[in-house]
């Protein structure tokens, strides 16, 4: 039954995220560092750069209403507030990412160049990488296929992360959790979910280990299909998905202290 449950859950890996384009540990969870932000008197309404990295999620794909995903709906929200004068998008996410062509793309100096003009800098990365388990052990898939997987991913993510920071020490950096699609085939609790969670662990630390970046969890945003969250892909989410996707973006900023501050404005 269970590797019924894995094959399945393979297929629909498989049929939704189609592979394109193209060091270290952290800290430990703790609280924020954000302190009280004062606005200046001289502060004056301005354009906002917003980029985008990683994967499909980042990218939009599933979304039926062509509006970008939950970057395009953040940078509708944000534009509501206060010295925000408008939003520039750049999205540099491509279906199919993985940790390792992450790394390489913030390699590329032209990369690096939008990188460090963003004021605000959204990731998902890390789905691609367990696809590509699913993929290679499709007929033979377990737990131990996952095995010595998740350092180095951590190396590669501490790595891109560096590169990041190099190039925009200042930006406001929002990590996108993980989900798991496997719910939409059975609500039965698996091994994927332990291995699930240690991966979020993974962003969550990195993020506090960051200092100026948000962890933004959205497992529980995914769980089943009752709610209609998917795509017809069963995989990425829809444009109801990634609307709830925002909200929890907006909930994660105000919890980590960096969305509305004194006076209402967002701090950079």
């Amino acid at each position: 039954m269970k590797k019924w449950i894995w094959m399945l859950a393979a297929v629909l890996f498989l049929t939704g995220c189609i592979p394109g384009g193209d060091p270290g540990s952290f800290g430990k969870i703790g609280e924020s560092g954000f302190g009280e932000y004062v606005v200046p008197p001289t502060f004056a309404p301005r354009t906002v750069v917003l980029v985008g990295l990683g994967d499909s999620l980042t990218q939009g794909v599933g979304d039926e209403r062509k509006r970008e995903g939950y970057v395009g709906r953040l940078a509708v929200r944000m534009e509501e507030w206060k010295g925000v004068k408008n939003v520039e998008v750049r999205n540099l996410a491509k279906r199919g990412r993985r940790s390792d062509q992450l790394e390489e793309q913030l390699s590329d100096p032209r990369v690096r160049e939008a990188v460090a003009e963003a004021d605000i800098l959204t990731l998902t990365i890390g789905g691609n990488d367990l696809m590509k388990v699913i993929k290679k052990d499709l007929f033979n898939l377990d737990a131990k296929a996952f095995e010595g997987k998740l350092e180095p991913f951590m190396d590669r993510l501490s790595t891109s992360l560096f590169q990041v920071r190099r190039a925009n020490p200042d930006a406001v950096l929002i990590i996108m959790g993980l989900y798991n699609p496997l719910t939409v085939v059975t609500d039965e609790e698996s091994d994927f979910d332990r291995i699930l969670s240690e991966w979020n662990s993974v962003l969550e630390d990195a993020a506090v280990a960051d200092g100026r970046a948000c962890f933004v969890p959205v497992d529980d945003l995914f769980v089943s299909n009752r709610d209609l969250v998917y795509h017809t892909d069963f995989f990425h989410p829809n444009s109801k998905g990634y609307s709830r996707m925002t909200d929890r973006i907006m909930e994660s900023l105000s919890r980590c202290g960096l969305n509305r501050l004194s006076g209402g404005e967002l701090e950079f």
